[in-house]
């Protein structure tokens, strides 16, 4: 198999490590392990990944930590958390850093595998979107979904992926009203108590990004969803 997928797998127990890494490159995967969250940062820079699955609980650098430093680099890569960790907490944390789904310990193969499976087909998706996206503006704001960059003549945000996806989704449904349940099964493909927390969090993001403009709003539609207004723009309710 020719441009195999690369996947980071950071994990402090050996046994798991070598057992998942077996299991992956089974599937055609070709694997690159580390057991802290340092190697891993150094691994990350010189092999390019394509995914990162990250244990929470490292040595020297914890997952949470690593996934930050990744995301400064490279807003697009999907990024897996493991964690034996069930506080709802931790688990929204990892969502609202940059992480695109988190599987608690202990875990299938099968589940890891369609994980994998699930956010690199997105991931190729939303790139080749991506490059036929045209730039758009939302008030005084430019926004280049192929850089990702979110301009104003005060500023110049680079987004995640996520963020983008957000207030792309929004642009394109310019006051009207969207449904909670209709933009976590398009960015987060599910509906499920964390990831909505999480949207929480990513909509007070896109509150301060566009805050430069005082006629842009994010209105909260109570129980039901929340839709951008333009204030030179027609309002009324669809």
């Amino acid at each position: 198999m020719t441009n195999k997928v690369k996947i980071l797998y950071v994990e402090d127990d050996a046994y798991l490590r070598y057992v998942t890494r077996d299991n992956l490159e089974i599937k055609g995967y070709q694997v690159i392990i580390s057991q802290d969250g340092e190697e891993a940062w150094e691994a990350f820079q010189n092999s390019k990944p394509d995914l990162c699955i990250l244990d929470v609980m490292l040595p020297k650098l914890d997952g949470f930590s690593l996934a930050k430093l990744i995301r400064q680099i490279n807003v697009n890569i999907p990024i897996i958390f493991l964690t034996a960790k069930s506080l709802k907490e931790d688990k929204i944390e990892g969502l609202t850093i940059g992480g695109d789904d988190y599987i608690t310990k202990p875990y299938s193969i099968e589940e890891l595998i369609l994980k994998i499976e699930i956010f690199l087909k997105r991931s190729k998706v939303y790139k080749h979107d991506q490059n036929k996206l045209k730039d758009f503006s939302i008030g005084n704001y430019n926004f280049s979904p192929a850089t990702l960059e979110l301009s104003h003549s005060q500023i110049s945000i680079r987004m995640t992926q996520k963020e983008a996806e957000l207030l792309q989704l929004f642009h394109n449904n310019q006051n009207r009203i969207v449904k909670r349940d209709e933009i976590l099964n398009a960015i987060w493909g599910e509906d499920d108590y964390f990831k909505g927390r999480s949207l929480d969090v990513f909509i007070s993001r896109l509150r301060k990004y566009l805050s430069k403009d005082s006629k842009i709003c994010i209105e909260n539609i109570h129980g039901i969803g929340f839709r951008l207004i333009l204030q030179n723009a027609d309002t009324t309710l669809k």
